[in-house]
């Protein structure tokens, strides 16, 4: 006996669930890019004051020059979490996002030797800014307003 539809979705123990999840797909999927670059930009915000006060760390990490990587960092954070939570040039933003915190999970678990314990948050950022990568934006986007996407 199979345990999906003809649709290839898995049957729902509880089938009147069904309308709600369809309902509410796309809405969360909204939301969680909203959430993820509001976050972002959020985080970014205390960067973006002082551009290039992160150059030290950043050449620390082996970023040279370190005031070039450090507006980069401050710039991507900031403005592409605000990018990311409007929905335009989702897929780069995302991307550039991703750099940031695959490379915060190096420092974390490596240069500093703190493990999984320390790089757990930056693995999960990665995670939810990799399925944008992939994803892009939905339909409540300024990408789909515009009607192109990376």
């Amino acid at each position: 006996m199979s345990i999906t539809t003809e649709t290839g979705r898995p049957r729902l123990i509880i089938p009147a669930l069904g309308g709600l999840y369809a309902a509410l797909h796309e809405g969360s999927e909204t939301l969680l890019r909203v959430v993820t670059g509001g976050i972002l930009a959020i985080h970014g915000s205390s960067k973006i004051v002082d551009p290039f006060g992160a150059a030290q760390m950043v050449e620390g990490l082996g970023f040279y020059p370190g005031a070039f990587w450090s507006l980069l960092l401050s710039c991507t954070e900031f403005f592409g979490g605000i990018f990311l939570m409007l929905g335009f040039l989702t897929r780069p933003s995302a991307f550039a996002g991703l750099f940031v915190l695959l490379v915060t999970v190096w420092f974390h678990w490596i240069t500093l030797g703190q493990g999984y314990s320390g790089a757990e948050k930056s693995i999960l950022w990665s995670a939810m800014l990799f399925y944008f990568v992939i994803r892009g934006a939905n339909r409540h986007s300024v990408d789909a307003r515009i009607g192109k996407a990376f």
